[in-house]
């Protein structure tokens, strides 16, 4: 009982800081809505009164802008191909018919949560969307644009940006379930390389297809909607995909710790163990996961990458002045984002190569070790290429030649620091580092005590 117990609360405490994050974004509604009442309407409109500038007034490259970000949209359909060539390859991979019935078991019952869940957002977009007509509509309406125009964009963008969420997140589910029963037919073998191939395969898919569906709106705001009224459909989108990564977030990782601990019980009460395939929890426990640790991160990846986009856009617009520079930046952003989605995808097959060559054939292997080259060769590629299209596109930014240097060593950083932190993780998370060797020797020997003091001061170490 207090295993399970002390579990619910610990995975509790998990969702504290999404919690936060949701209070501090009403509370800043609040703020501007008590704001808006004290301004005059020309004062008012945040976001959604932003007005893009017109990217073909200048060239890159002997192109201009307007024109190089629609070449961008071939490298998100490529993207999409890529994603979706992994998803046919992960289908056709051998599987047992036992295996296979299960995983499928498994997605009709993560299939009937996403209908489920589907429904409960479509009720929370009713209440969301209440807000933003009081908001947009009474409160603060978008300077200078009616508003029988203006508040149907945000509430219709609203819902394109749930339904990206809900589409990435749906795509996640179906591409695990795959590689799940795939990969365990493929451990029968007992060879280890397969056992790493399969789940990686899986995540760059998702991966490349959440990028490249999010670059696709966004680009296509970009080109094809009135600059006027961009402004509204930005700040509509990061509403709707922020509200469905939220409620997939929270109610994905409800639901899995629910099922564990169903599964837990079963264990507990009836002496049966938790992987048990006569335990009736089974099921939901592994629905549950996959559930909590696909659909969840899929949704919460897609609406990061989106409200930053967002953020860039609303920052270079606010805080330039000169519409060319202004413009330099935004296609700058946009190429460098298309630029990432290359790099990637670049890095995966120059890994895979080298990580076949060396495991391929192996009867043994670190299945970290050619992850962790993965994310430092995507990075290098990642910091080459910043610099040398910072170069191409923006050589003199508003006048000074210095700045595409400066531009592209703060993006490296970024590059670097999403390098660098695992390796500082790995040091009290992997079971090869000396530091867990030695927390596993001294509860071998001495017992839990010593045990629970070496989590104490791993975890003050990490946390400094």
């Amino acid at each position: 009982m207090r295993t399970w117990l002390a579990k619910a609360v610990s995975h509790g405490c998990q969702f504290a800081p999404i919690l936060a994050k949701l209070a501090a974004m009403i509370a800043i509604l609040s703020f501007n809505a008590s704001t808006a009442l004290a301004q005059s309407t020309h004062e008012v409109g945040g976001e959604a009164s932003l007005k893009l500038p017109d990217l073909s007034q200048v060239l890159f490259l002997g192109i201009d802008g307007h024109r190089l970000l629609t070449i961008g949209i071939l490298f998100c359909i490529f993207g999409l191909g890529f994603g979706l060539v992994i998803y046919t390859r992960l289908r056709n991979l051998p599987v047992h018919r036992a295996m296979r019935e299960i995983s499928e078991l498994i997605y009709e019952t993560c299939k009937t949560y996403l209908i489920t869940q589907g429904k409960f957002l479509l009720v929370l977009w009713l209440f969301i969307a209440v807000v933003i007509v009081l908001y947009f509509g009474i409160l603060a309406p978008v300077p200078d644009k009616p508003i029988a125009i203006t508040l149907p964009i945000i509430l219709l963008f609203s819902l394109v940006g749930i339904a990206g969420s809900y589409g990435v997140a749906w795509f996640g589910i179906r591409v695990n379930t795959f590689a799940n029963s795939r990969t365990a037919f493929a451990g029968l073998a007992g060879k280890p390389y397969p056992i790493y191939n399969i789940p990686l395969q899986a995540g760059m898919s998702i991966g490349m297809m959440l990028i490249s569906v999010e670059l696709l709106i966004m680009l296509f705001i970009l080109l094809f909607i009135p600059r006027d009224y961009a402004g509204p459909c930005f700040i509509g989108f990061a509403i709707g995909e922020s509200l469905g990564a939220a409620a997939l977030r929270i109610a994905g990782g409800i639901f899995t710790k629910i099922a564990d601990i169903g599964s837990d019980l079963m264990k507990i009460v009836f002496k049966i163990k938790e992987d048990d395939a006569r335990n009736p929890g089974v099921i939901a426990d592994c629905t549950g996961d996959n559930a909590g640790d696909s659909v969840g991160p899929s949704a919460d990846g897609f609406e990061t990458y989106g409200v930053t986009g967002v953020a860039l856009i609303t920052f270079i617009l606010l805080g330039v002045k000169d519409p060319i520079v202004q413009v330099q930046l935004l296609v700058w952003i946009f190429v460098m984002r298309i630029a990432m989605l290359v790099a990637s995808a670049l890095a995966y097959f120059i890994n895979g190569a080298i990580a076949k060559a060396r495991y391929g054939n192996a009867n043994e292997m670190n299945f970290e070790a050619p992850l962790t080259s993965l994310v430092w060769i995507t990075s290098l590629v990642s910091i080459a290429l910043t610099y040398v299209i910072s170069a191409l596109i923006i050589p003199a930014l508003g006048g000074d030649a210095t700045q595409w240097c400066k531009l592209a060593t703060i993006i490296s950083c970024g590059t670097l620091a999403g390098a660098i932190i695992p390796e500082l993780v790995k040091v009290f998370t992997s079971v090869e580092s000396r530091h867990v060797q030695e927390v596993v020797i001294s509860a071998q020997e001495v017992g839990a005590s010593l045990g629970i003091l070496s989590g104490f001061v791993a975890g003050n170490l990490s946390g400094y």
